[in-house]
Formats: structure tokens, C-alpha cells, sequence
């Protein structure tokens, strides 16, 4: 990007999420809409491993992972667990659903997600893009363990913001990660 442009967060935040919202549709047509089962808990444990794993890579090298999978699809796959959890919340736990009733339900929650973010980044003037992808993971990672919590007081908190609140902010740090990744590659 030119120095001298003023970098398009909105359109950045979108290509992140077409690139997310691909692989959506991609597993979905392997599994379907397998995740329906799921717990709210049990995402919440699927995305904290994928956090984990994030985590553990920055610290020891992406070139010492057992694994030939990279830091960027477990950011992807970051922001897909958090908004399936966050359609099981709304829908609770049940049956599999069509798959254009998915991809709406996705479209939805990726679109509340933005909305929060375009409200936040504004009152934060982009602070976002001084930071290291490393202290994203760490605030997804804290994040979840409010989650943790939270799920294990059965929903109730006395003053802060319930999980779905939390859901959304690790999308959207996430998502910030993945543009970073994307412009340093």
C-alpha cells in the first residue's frame, strides 16, 4: 500500500471476510451443518485450541509446527467458530439446518460483528494496526477465558458484557490478525 494512502478498513475487514466466509461454504459442503450439535462450550473449547495452537507457533516458529498448517488458517478458522457459536446461541442446539439458512445466519452475524467493529475502530482512530499479531492472540486467548467463565456462571455476569460480546470481539481481532498476516506476506 502507497505511505501516502489512507488505509480502507472496511473494504480490508471485507476481503478477510470473503476469504473466511469461503471456507465456510467450502466445509460446509463437506460437513454440512454438522456443528448444529454443538454446545456454545463446546465451540468456545474448539476455538480456544485453535487459539492455542496460534500461540504456540509465534512462540516456537511456524517452521517447527508438526502440523503443515500455518497461523493464517487457524485465524480463519477463529472467526468461522465464532460465528457458528454465535448462530447456535441465537438458534440453540438442534437439528442441521439448509445450507442457504447458514450462509444467511453467517452473512447476519459476520454483518453485527462488522458493525461493532466499523463503531469501535472509529472511537479508537485504527489503533488496531500498531499492534502485534502476538497480542491479538493473547486477547483472543483472555477473551476466551472470560468465556470460560462466563459459561461456567451459567451466562450470568454481574457488570461486564455476556459471551456473545466476546464471541464478537475475538472475530473482529481475528480478522485484524488475518489483514496483517496478509499485508506481510
Amino acid at each position: 500500500m502507497d505511505k501516502n494512502m489512507k488505509p480502507d478498513t472496511a473494504a480490508e475487514f471485507k476481503n478477510a471476510i470473503a476469504i473466511c466466509r469461503d471456507i465456510f461454504v467450502k466445509k460446509l459442503q463437506d460437513y454440512g451443518t454438522s456443528w448444529r450439535v454443538m454446545r456454545p462450550s463446546s465451540l468456545t473449547d474448539q476455538i480456544y485450541i485453535k487459539a492455542k495452537r496460534i500461540r504456540t507457533l509465534e512462540m516456537l516458529g511456524e517452521d517447527n509446527a508438526a502440523v503443515d498448517e500455518g497461523i493464517l488458517p487457524e485465524f480463519i478458522g477463529i472467526v468461522n467458530y465464532c460465528t457458528i457459536a454465535l448462530i447456535q446461541l441465537s438458534l440453540g442446539i438442534g437439528e442441521p439446518i439448509p445450507p442457504e439458512e447458514a450462509f444467511r445466519l453467517y452473512d447476519e452475524k459476520i454483518g453485527e460483528a462488522t458493525s461493532l467493529m466499523l463503531h469501535k475502530n472509529h472511537d479508537y482512530d485504527e489503533a488496531w494496526r500498531e499492534m502485534r499479531v502476538s497480542s491479538f492472540t493473547d486477547i483472543i486467548l483472555q477473551k476466551l477465558l472470560r468465556t470460560k467463565e462466563i459459561e461456567s456462571n451459567n451466562g450470568r455476569t454481574v457488570i461486564s458484557e455476556g459471551v456473545d460480546a466476546n464471541y464478537m470481539d475475538m472475530i473482529n481481532y481475528a480478522i485484524f490478525a488475518i489483514i496483517k498476516l496478509r499485508i506481510e506476506q
